[in-house]
């Protein structure tokens, strides 16, 4: 597990902001990709089902953690409503309810999850018949180890502290995607150094010259390796949030909330 998701905080993600362009020229974003949103509305059955998965990656630990610290609920009771939560979201279709002109996405998201709370009781009842639930297989256990790492009665506002938790999912997915795409581009080099400076936090004690030598590559290797690593993961970490966002306004107010980003 990298330092920084399990931390309370990302550990200087933001702060590459400053030395290099983000996915292009500064301030400029994403060209428009189809949202997930309306793939998980309208889509065909297959595209529906695609798009579901890939929001519930990115918001399941949210909804999770937000069930625990906020609503101060303990681990069993927990895990059960954020089952229901998202067997709701597909079986009822709340995507389809989702007015992007009224609320961002994880604001209307964290609300759901509010009245789900509030009607426990009735969540419970369903979820003890079992035999018409097709459960989601979740890793709770991680999920879990991460609480350790933040204080249980979180003293943020439900949307501050939703909204962290989300900016944690995205940057957890978007590593991961990261090391695959670099892997496939045989750039592993590339992630394993922005592992060493900017995740486990353990290469700035090390000289330029020390490190290139530890991946057998010149000094001037690491600092092109490094940009170009930091480069990618923003770009990823916009392509991801674009896809998950319901207009430009909403795309636009997320990004300068997670890297800084202004328009």
């Amino acid at each position: 597990m990298w330092n920084f998701i399990s931390g309370y905080t990302p550990l200087r993600l933001t702060e590459m902001t400053h030395d290099t362009s983000i996915g292009g020229e500064r301030h400029q974003f994403p060209s428009t990709r189809f949202s997930l949103i309306e793939l998980a509305r309208r889509g065909n059955r297959e595209e529906r089902e695609r798009a579901l998965d890939t929001l519930i990656s990115a918001y399941w630990k949210p909804v999770y953690k937000y069930i625990r610290l906020h609503w101060k609920k303990e681990n069993e009771p927990a895990k059960d409503l954020t089952q229901e939560f998202f067997l709701r979201l597909v079986e009822k279709r709340l995507l389809d309810q989702f007015d992007p002109a009224r609320a961002r996405l994880r604001t209307y998201l964290r609300l759901c999850v509010d009245g789900l709370v509030m009607n426990e009781d009735k969540a419970a009842q369903r979820l003890k018949r079992g035999g018409d639930c097709s459960f989601l297989s979740l890793d709770f256990e991680s999920a879990e180890g991460e609480l350790g790492f933040l204080q249980i009665a979180a003293p943020d506002d439900p949307e501050t502290l939703f909204g962290r938790e989300f900016s944690r999912s995205l940057f957890e997915l978007a590593l991961h995607r990261l090391q695959r795409e670099c892997d496939e581009k045989k750039k592993s080099v590339h992630f394993q150094l922005l592992e060493l400076y900017d995740i486990e936090d353990g290469g700035r004690e090390r000289t330029y010259g020390e490190v290139a030598q530890r991946f057998g590559i010149k000094p001037t290797d690491v600092t092109n390796y490094l940009s170009y690593a930091r480069k990618e993961f923003r770009r990823i970490v916009l392509d991801e949030l674009r896809s998950m966002t319901a207009s430009e306004d909403e795309f636009r107010h997320e990004a300068q909330t997670l890297l800084g980003v202004k328009p």
